[in-house]
């Protein structure tokens, strides 16, 4: 992971997400997924760009199994954007950058760092 990106688990998943006071976007993902590796640029991107005003957490959902069906995941990449603990958007599949940025800025009310 980078430094703009923290690696969760289904141990870590409350307190980094849930209880996180701040917006967090969390992409699940797995290694074999070639999706998933190909939108981890753009996810890494939008860390960079929001830093400080957005947490962003991947979960690797082969080695955290019990989180994806308490949300509902059946395919990946799904990216979900959670305020206050709640899932307020999510988007599944492959997307660009543009989709990412319109979800992060309808629910935040912030924009990229310059």
């Amino acid at each position: 992971m980078s430094e703009h990106i923290k690696e969760i688990t289904d141990n870590s998943f409350e307190t980094e997400v849930l209880k996180s006071e701040k917006l967090t976007l969390v992409d699940f993902w797995a290694e074999w997924c070639g999706p998933c590796l190909a939108l981890a640029p753009t996810v890494e991107e939008v860390a960079k760009q929001y830093a400080g005003n957005l947490n962003v957490a991947k979960l690797n959902v082969d080695y955290s199994p019990d989180t994806p069906p308490r949300y509902g995941i059946r395919g990946i990449p799904t990216l979900i954007l959670f305020k206050g603990g709640q899932e307020v958007d999510r988007i599944v599949g492959f997307v660009g950058k543009g989709a990412i940025e319109a979800m992060i800025q309808k629910h935040a009310g912030v924009s990229a760092k310059a």
